[in-house]
């Protein structure tokens, strides 16, 4: 009795809101580009070509950082009405190969190519038909990976960018595993990895060495999840639909609110915008509200309390909490709520009608 293999893609646009200006823009293409918001308004950026990376710019980099490293870089806004329309039609091209695609955001996602015939049932066929069509019909290029699994498929995408197309066959996974840089597993930063290179883990192989029950010790639950990407193991299914777990708006202020009556005063217009946002969603079911602020140091705090509704009190509540804990100027100011789950919201039916 066989055993059916998996074939995931991962397809991946390079530095897709850079090279969507650049194609209708082609004196773009040999300038150093970065789409995001303006030093003067201490934005970041989002995206940059890869004349503007050999000088060290990289995505969430803030743009004035961006510019000292390259001061004649070229700064443009987002225009993201545009990049969907570009997304949209992309996507299109992966449900014309496979009705299973799980898009992870405007320019990637993840495809289940397992039971595809076409291309005599070849993944490597089917990632450079995607490259082709892509690009014929967009004018985007697309680096894709292939691999038995979703991990190891993201991995493979990034392994010859731009315009990269890596296969990891089932026969190499093994091979290929052993000699993999542990920076390279999905969720090893900078503070991990120097945790493990502390340890004298450098590669999968060295990080094999170590007994599950150390990882978790060291690691907590993401020590489970390094045992088992070291190894190969990622069952995950690609999900053709993602259920929305939270909606939030936030704003970065030009300038720091230096106080925190100047913060309470924010937080009618953020409030009044999430507002609107669940409106247009149907007014979902509502488990949670929460609050998120960033202090000129840039250090992050987040916060919440069950709540069903956006009653400004709470939201007011929350600040004052954060800003009695740490009272500086604020940078970012975010409000949201966490959506009840389908199950919670079933389970809840349920007791009602047991009433």
């Amino acid at each position: 009795m066989s055993t059916r293999t998996r074939k995931i893609l991962h397809a991946d646009c390079d530095c897709f809101y850079a090279a969507v200006e650049m194609r209708d823009d082609p004196a773009l293409k040999d300038v150093p580009l970065a789409i995001g918001g303006s030093a003067e308004r201490r934005g970041v950026v989002a995206t940059c070509n890869y004349p503007a990376r050999t000088y060290g710019v990289r995505s969430a980099m803030p743009t004035a950082k961006a510019l000292r490293l390259c001061p004649d870089l070229l700064v443009l806004p987002p225009d993201f009405d545009r990049y969907r329309a570009v997304s949209q039609r992309i996507q299109s091209i992966f449900h014309e190969l496979t009705p299973l695609v799980e898009p992870l955001s405007l320019d990637e996602a993840y495809l289940d190519v397992s039971d595809v015939s076409r291309f005599r049932g070849s993944a490597t066929w089917m990632a450079q038909w995607l490259k082709e069509e892509t690009y014929r019909h967009t004018g985007i290029t697309l680096s894709v990976g292939a691999a038995p699994a979703k991990f190891l498929a993201k991995i493979a995408s990034d392994w010859d960018k731009p315009d990269g197309l890596y296969v990891i066959e089932p026969a190499r996974v093994e091979p290929f595993l052993l000699d993999l840089p542990v920076t390279r597993l999905h969720g090893v930063g900078p503070a991990t990895a120097m945790k493990l290179e502390e340890m004298g883990i450098k590669t999968c192989a060295d990080l094999r060495t170590w007994p599950l029950e150390s990882l978790i010790d060291r690691f907590g639950k993401f020590g489970y999840r390094l045992y088992e990407l070291s190894r190969g193991i990622d069952d995950r299914d690609v999900a053709i639909s993602r259920e929305r777990k939270s909606v939030s708006v936030e704003t970065t202020y030009d300038r720091d609110l230096p106080d925190l009556d100047t913060s309470l005063d924010a937080l009618p217009p953020l409030i009044d915008k999430l507002d609107g946002r669940l409106a247009r969603q149907g007014r979902p079911s509502l488990d949670k509200v929460f609050i998120k602020v960033r202090f000129n140091d840039f250090s992050l705090t987040t916060l919440e309390i069950a709540g069903q509704d956006i009653d400004r009190t709470r939201y007011a509540t929350l600040l004052e909490q954060i800003w009695r804990r740490n009272p500086r100027p604020i940078r970012l100011l975010g409000v949201g709520v966490r959506l009840t789950p389908r199950e919670g919201q079933r389970q809840l039916s349920l007791s009602l009608d047991a009433i």
